[in-house]
Parts: structure tokens; C-alpha cells; sequence
């Protein structure tokens, strides 16, 4: 919802601020007021092309700032986020400047976006129906979007359709269609990722293959590398460790008599004992070094059994120890990182050989998702075909009663290419004259034209995509009971979004929820424009004046004071 409306330097105005509430909201004043000014400000702000014509004169730039209110519409809210423009406490605040050398800046929450940023999340927002850009209803791929609103709308409004299209209604076919389509889209991309470059599958593979075979061949055992060096180190020090070894054996051996030394201590002690028991101890102690000095004579006589110079054995350490270095090199730091990447290989290799088998699967789903949307295609096209000319008329029905009772209208549905809304492109079609035949809309419609269609179509429909729809224009050359009945369609769709509208009508400005005034005032030489929020006696007078018998007209008044009191008391039986 529209919440506020700040303007500065902006043609005619200096500064206005307009504060708006839910329901219709209807500007009214004398022909050259300002009304469309204060319309053509909003349309600036939402991002429309606007020249640099629209400063006010002796002003340096021109300022247009809107408040809404989206803590409600996920959807607009999504949209912003998206583009980088995060709502604060459910608000958007846009900002539009227009220097006099043309220069124009554009914000969203303080943040610089571009105009079409800006107009991209505007069009969530705000349908602005005159001479102006802002309008749903020129584009022509939203066209399907109000037809299949109408026809969600009442299951009957299928007419003749075949009972299997009645008993699904449009809101599930279309849900269909959606998630169909982008099952095709997802699968569809799978299988072109398979088919695109079959030589580079094929480089992969056999890269892949390669490697596999590689570490396969190489038998790596989990600690081998550190064995194998503990045991290169031994062999290429062996003669070293002989020697050691050598000198060993002598210093225990025969030569030292270092164990029969010991031997002979061993028993000394033994006879101390027998004398005096507290030399156990040390009896204890020469046994165990005799004990330890006997085990190291055997231990280092079996050593320098095993100790050899091998240099084959050498030779083939080195070699093993080399390749479980390029290994390292190639496929991870450690023997254990190698083991598993070879296991991942065999999930690649897998994937890969089996890839034309998997493009085999997935053509064979592409041609049942085909079947299943040309299914779903034929059943949205049926309900729509059978429904169109039911909508055409209630259209015509409803311009009608807005001055436009020689007016065609018709569903344009042809077939297209599957899409995520089925396979029809739809076009509305008017012939506004008689013997004229019909013609794409959004090519021969003028801007009053397109307002009332719009209204007549969220009549039938009774359902407003953007929250807040404004009417510039809508009234011109109606009159009587036709006034009447635009007065009563406008407040029927303010109950489901907020309506602003340009009026000369009071069959219109009696229904408002918000009525402003709008006046143009001369003073020292300058032009300005006001706005007064009408409430009373002051809502009466402006009624009076629109009547045509002017303020002071007792007549006028009355019929005036007669409108609301109407339009009060019929609310009140409503609710």
C-alpha cells in the first residue's frame, strides 16, 4: 500500500506531501488544478521515463519520494530483496531526482539503483492506468495471467469443457504445467551436460583409467614408505653397523672376559651373602648385569648374522621409495590420501562408462515429460478455448456500463511452444467502433480506453495482481448512470487493493474512503498547488461544485449531502 507521497520542485508544486490509507482514494479540483501533476509525479517516482521539463522553474533539481507498505507482499518483497534492496520494518521508500541539466538518480531505501531496477520492482507494486507506461494491461504475456484469474475464479466458468477438465481446475493445470516443465528443463540441461563434449568424456576417461591403473600397480600398503626408509637407512650404513656390532661382541666377549669377570663377581657376592644377609641387594644387582651382558653377546652375535651389504636390496628400496614419491606428487601427501583417491577414481570411471547409458535414460524421461506437458497443454487450451468467448462477454458487460456498449472484446488464443503456462499465447482483441473489426489492444486502445478495460477486467475477475492501482483519465465523457456505475465498480475493487483516482465525477468522489482537493494558487507572481484532505461540510461544498451549482448552491448541496448519505448507508447494509 501507498502510504505517502512526498513531492518537491516538481512543475507546478513546490512541496506536497500526501498521506493515503487503504480503499479509494479519489483527487478531485478544477480542469488545470494539478491532479495530473500530482499522477505524473507518482509516475516518476515508480520509474518512468521523465524529462528534465518537469523542474520547477528557478529550482535546481526536482524531488519525488513514496513510501509503501510490503510487511504484507512477500512477493514484491522478494523481488526487492533480489535486487539488492532490503525492505526496512515492511517498508520501500523510493526516491527520484531530476536535475535541470536532466541528470536523474533513483533510490530504494537510500540505496542507488538504476531506473530499471526501480521499475522492475515498481511493477509489483503500482498499476497506473492513463498516459502513462505503468500499465499491466499493454503487455501483452500478462494477457493469459487475467483470463486464467477469471477462470480460477468459478470452476463453471469451464462452460461445456469435457468432465476431466472440470474436475481440474485451472489453478492445479497450471501448477502442472509449472513443475512439469521445469522437471524437463532440469533433466534436459542433465542430458545436454553428458552430450556436450563427448571428447573431453573421453579425455577424462581415459586420464581417469590411467591413474586408476597407476596406483592399482603400485600395491601401496598403508606405512610402507616408513618402513621402507628405516630399512634403506640400515643397508646403506651397513658396514658401519659391523663395525659397531664387531666392537660389541668384543668388549663382551672372550677377549675382555667381560662376562666371566662378571661371573666371577656374581659368585664373590653370593659367598658376602651366606655371611651377611644384607649384601642380597647387591648380589641382586651383579646378576642382573651379568644376566643383561650374556642376552647383549647373544643379541649382537645375531645381529651381525642379519647385518649384510645388499646393494640389490638397496637398489630395489630406492627404486620403491621413488615411485611412492611420484605417487605423492600426483595424487595426495600421504600413502594413505593415494589409497583413497584411487577409490574415488572408480566412482569417476563408473560414472563416466556409463554416461551414454545415462543419456539413454535421460532422453527416454525427456520424451515422457513431453507426452505429460502436451497433456496438461491440451487440457489448459481446452478450458481456455471454451471459456474465452463466456469471458469475452462478461468484458463486454461490464464496458457496458462504463460508456463503452459498442465495444467488442475478444480472447486471441493461438498455439505456442510449451512453456511453464501451457502452450497458448493469448491476446485481448477490441473493436471499439462498430463494423470495425477487432484489433490487438495494446496497439489501438487510448489511455481512457485502457483504464476502463482495466477496470472492467478486475471487475469480472475481481482480483488485482499489484496492490495499488491509480486511474488517470477514466471518467472522460461519461455521465448519468453510467458515472454511477463507475463509481460502484471503483469501490468494489478498492476492496482488494487501494485505488487512486482522477475524478470530475461526484457519482465517484461520493464513495471515497479519502477524498483530497486540489487547487492552484497565485501569489507574488508564482503558481503553486495545493492539497486538502476533505472531511464535513468541506467534502459537501466540493460535491457541490462537481455537481455543476457550485458552492453556494442550496440545491447542489443538498443532492450532495443526499450522495454520501446514500453511499454511507448503503456501506453500512454491506457490512
Amino acid at each position: 500500500m501507498l502510504t505517502e507521497l512526498h513531492i518537491t520542485n516538481f512543475a507546478l508544486i513546490d512541496e506536497l506531501r500526501l498521506e493515503f490509507g487503504p480503499g479509494l482514494t479519489v483527487l478531485t479540483g478544477e480542469t488545470g488544478a494539478g491532479k495530473s501533476i500530482i499522477v505524473d509525479a507518482m509516475a516518476c517516482v515508480l520509474g518512468e521515463r521523465t524529462g528534465s521539463e518537469v523542474v520547477r522553474t528557478g529550482a535546481e533539481k526536482c524531488i519525488v519520494e513514496a513510501v509503501f507498505d510490503i510487511a504484507d507482499n512477500h512477493a514484491v518483497a522478494t523481488t526487492a530483496i533480489e535486487c539488492g534492496c532490503e525492505p526496512e520494518e515492511g517498508l520501500l521508500i523510493l526516491t527520484r531526482e531530476i536535475a535541470r541539466g536532466g541528470r536523474s538518480t533513483c533510490r530504494i531505501n537510500g540505496r542507488l539503483v538504476t531506473a530499471s531496477t526501480l521499475r522492475q520492482i515498481t511493477s509489483k507494486l503500482v498499476d497506473l492506468h492513463g498516459q502513462h507506461e505503468h500499465q499491466s494491461l499493454l503487455s501483452v504475456p500478462l494477457h493469459i495471467e487475467t483470463l486464467d484469474a477469471w477462470l480460477a475464479r468459478d470452476s463453471q466458468n469451464l462452460g461445456s469443457a469435457s468432465p476431466q477438465a472440470k474436475r481440474q481446475s485451472i489453478v492445479d493445470l497450471r501448477a502442472q504445467a509449472r513443475s512439469a516443465y521445469e522437471e524437463l528443463r532440469a533433466v534436459i540441461a542433465e542430458r545436454d551436460r553428458l552430450e556436450s563434449d563427448e571428447r573431453e568424456r573421453a579425455r577424462l576417461l581415459d586420464l581417469y583409467q590411467f591413474q586408476a591403473k597407476e596406483i592399482g600397480a603400485a600395491g601401496l600398503q598403508s606405512g610402507e614408505d616408513e618402513e621402507l626408509a628405516t630399512e634403506r637407512n640400515r643397508l646403506a650404513n651397513a658396514e658401519r653397523l659391523q663395525l659397531a656390532a664387531a666392537e660389541i661382541y668384543d668388549a663382551l666377549g672372550k677377549d675382555s672376559a667381560a662376562v666371566d669377570t662378571l661371573t666371577t663377581a656374581a659368585a664373590a657376592a653370593e659367598r658376602m651373602a651366606e655371611i651377611d644377609p644384607s649384601v642380597n641387594p647387591i648380589v641382586e644387582m651383579v646378576n642382573t648385569a651379568l644376566y643383561s651382558a650374556q642376552e647383549a653377546l647373544l643379541a649382537i652375535r645375531e645381529y651381525q648374522e642379519r647385518i649384510d651389504a645388499n646393494p640389490a636390496r638397496l637398489e630395489e628400496i630406492e627404486d620403491r621409495l621413488d615411485l611412492i614419491r611420484k605417487l605423492k606428487r600426483k595424487y595426495g601427501d600421504t600413502i594413505e590420501e593415494i589409497i583413497e583417491y584411487g577409490n574415488q577414481l572408480a566412482s569417476k570411471i563408473e560414472e563416466l562408462a556409463h554416461s551414454e547409458e545415462r543419456s539413454r535414460e535421460l532422453d527416454s524421461r525427456i520424451d515422457g515429460l513431453r507426452c505429460k506437458i502436451a497433456e496438461i497443454c491440451r487440457k489448459l487450451s481446452e478450458a481456455r478455448k471454451t471459456a474465452a468467448p463466456d469471458f469475452g462477454k462478461a468484458v463486454e458487460h461490464e464496458l457496458a456500463d462504463l460508456a463503452m456498449e459498442k465495444t467488442r472484446f475478444e480472447v486471441s488464443i493461438r498455439e505456442t511452444e510449451p512453456g511453464p503456462t501451457g502452450a497458448d499465447a493469448v491476446e485481448f482483441l477490441i473493436s471499439p467502433n462498430p463494423g470495425e473489426p477487432v484489433k490487438p489492444l495494446v496497439k489501438i486502445a487510448s489511455g481512457g480506453e485502457i483504464s476502463r478495460i482495466m477496470l472492467a477486467l478486475k471487475t469480472v475477475t475481481r482480483r488485482s495482481e499489484t496492490p495499488v492501482m491509480v486511474f488517470d483519465e477514466i471518467d472522460t465523457g461519461i455521465g448519468g448512470m453510467t458515472a454511477q456505475a463507475l463509481g460502484e465498480k471503483l469501490a468494489s475493487l478498492a476492496c482488494v487493493c487501494q485505488v487512486l483516482c482522477v475524478t470530475h465525477l461526484p457519482q465517484v468522489a461520493c464513495r471515497a474512503t479519502t477524498h483530497l482537493a486540489v487547487e492552484k494558487l497565485i501569489g507574488d507572481g508564482k503558481t503553486s498547488v495545493r492539497v486538502k484532505k476533505l472531511e464535513g461540510e468541506d467534502r459537501v461544498r466540493e460535491l457541490a461544485r462537481m455537481l455543476g451549482g457550485g458552492e453556494t448552491s442550496q440545491a447542489a448541496t443538498l443532492h450532495a449531502r443526499e450522495m454520501l448519505e446514500t453511499v454511507s448507508a448503503v456501506g453500512k447494509i454491506s457490512n
